[in-house]
């Protein structure tokens, strides 16, 4: 049986797709965000709720714990492998092991099973002083670290060197698309095993540092391309960068600040997914300190009369002004 409760909060149904997930949640935030319900702790609390649901099930990685293992995959420290085992292990009869009895065995001969799994999963027999019964393997914690990366290697992808505090250095490869808060899951890189067990994990929680030029919107990237007056009323062509290298952009005639122009599949490209766009949003600058002239004043008088209609006339009647 699914675990509903992250989906109910949100009015999805298990194995919804993420797309709807998001906007279910969108329309939740939207309608109890705290900021427009000033005080209503109801509709704080809603809202915390599809929160703390979407930041699981947006996650394909923890939404795959959910579903596999419910709430427990939200506890800190969860290990799935481990409780794979268990489960496992239960299966085999194990929720029968703290009986004297284990499937049929007594414990004679020098043998418990219990010592065994109990040194797995915490509730085995200890010996004096609390030393484990048995030498059993067992694998190591995972351990977590943050690391901070530029926004073009988030979005290209690249590699990078992270130190730990006993000097050693491990180069990690950071997928084409990472996001900012997203988490590397690096096998083997963790707190070492007992008594030979495996290593645990390497939880690599990513940063990405802002652009100076790039915004950016799921796959999609945005950026201001500043234009001239005379390009914005003749149009033109403007050479602008991309992740992938510099393309031309064709700017319309007549074109006004805030005019968005797409850039298909300019815009982030993860494994599996098709490449987002690059939307190039249009500024008119002005010119600054600029030379009174007799000419400049008969140009300008030709753009004035080309207006016909000042633009503020275009606000609603009730907003108009003598300008």
């Amino acid at each position: 049986m699914p675990n509903k409760k992250l989906y109910d909060a949100l009015g999805v149904r298990p194995g919804a797709e993420t797309s709807e997930i998001k906007k279910a949640y969108r329309k939740i935030a939207k309608k109890y965000h705290p900021d427009k319900n000033p005080g209503d702790e109801a509709a704080e609390a809603k809202f915390k709720e599809a929160s703390a649901a979407y930041e699981v099930l947006s996650d394909s990685e923890k939404r795959a714990l959910y579903d596999e293992f419910g709430e427990e995959s939200l506890r800190q420290g969860f290990d799935a492998e481990q409780a794979r085992a268990y489960k496992q292990w239960q299966n085999m009869g194990g929720s029968q092991g703290r009986s004297a009895n284990f499937n049929g065995f007594s414990g004679g001969g020098g043998f418990d099973p219990q010592d065994i799994f109990g040194d797995l999963f915490g509730f085995g027999r200890r010996a004096p002083g609390g030393a484990r019964a048995a030498n059993v393997p067992l694998r190591g914690d995972d351990a977590r670290a943050e690391l901070t990366i530029d926004f073009m290697t988030a979005v290209l992808g690249g590699e990078r060197s992270i130190r730990f505090s006993d000097g050693k250095d491990l180069q990690v490869r950071i997928p084409a698309g990472a996001k900012d808060g997203g988490t590397l899951r690096l096998r083997g890189q963790g707190n070492p095993g007992v008594n030979g067990g495996p290593a645990g994990d390497l939880l690599l929680k990513l940063h990405v540092s802002p652009h100076p030029l790039y915004r950016r919107e799921d796959n999609d990237l945005h950026m201001d391309v500043p234009i001239t007056i005379v390009e914005a009323i003749q149009g033109g062509e403007a050479i602008v960068p991309t992740p992938t290298g510099e393309v031309k952009l064709k700017i319309p005639r007549g074109a006004q600040s805030g005019k968005k122009l797409r850039l298909k599949g300019k815009g982030v490209a993860r494994k599996g997914k098709d490449a987002g766009d690059l939307y190039v949003h249009l500024t008119i600058h002005a010119p600054e300190n600029v030379t009174q002239s007799k000419e400049l004043e008969e140009a300008l008088k030709v753009i004035a009369a080309a207006y016909g209609e000042h633009p503020r006339q275009l606000w609603p009647e009730a907003y108009k002004v003598n300008s």
